[in-house]
């Protein structure tokens, strides 16, 4: 129950991220106010946590490395729009802070994802 619930929490993050990182964009309807803000690193480091905490060893580093990579995605996304309105050539439709937080708190958290549970070399 504990890793659904985890899952859940992720996903949820996750989506909190994508919302602040397609709204400026005009991309969505929605808009993304200060929940958001809030929710996207609470619900995934919580979500993360919780998932991995009942898990098997095994189940860990793929958790770890898919959540890595989806909030590594997001940063990049993030970084592609900035420097595209800083170049005008897409069109601002909103602030572009939200841009600027899912980027800082995607790399953080996404490098952390990805660096964690390397194949190391094999020791005797």
């Amino acid at each position: 129950m504990l890793f659904v619930a985890g899952l859940v929490l992720l996903a949820l993050g996750i989506l909190s991220g994508a919302i602040l990182v397609l709204a400026p964009l005009g991309l969505i309807g929605a808009s993304a106010g200060f929940t958001l803000w809030i929710l996207f690193p609470v619900f995934t480091i919580a979500g993360y946590l919780l998932a991995a905490m009942p898990s098997q060893s095994t189940v860990i580093p793929v958790l770890t490395r898919v959540s890595g990579v989806l909030l590594l995605l997001l940063a990049l996304i993030a970084a592609v729009a900035l420097v595209l309105q800083g170049g005008s050539i897409l069109e601002r439709t909103g602030d572009s802070f939200s841009l600027w937080y899912v980027l800082g708190v995607g790399l953080v958290l996404g490098a952390m994802g990805v660096a964690t549970h390397r194949k190391g070399p094999e020791t005797i």
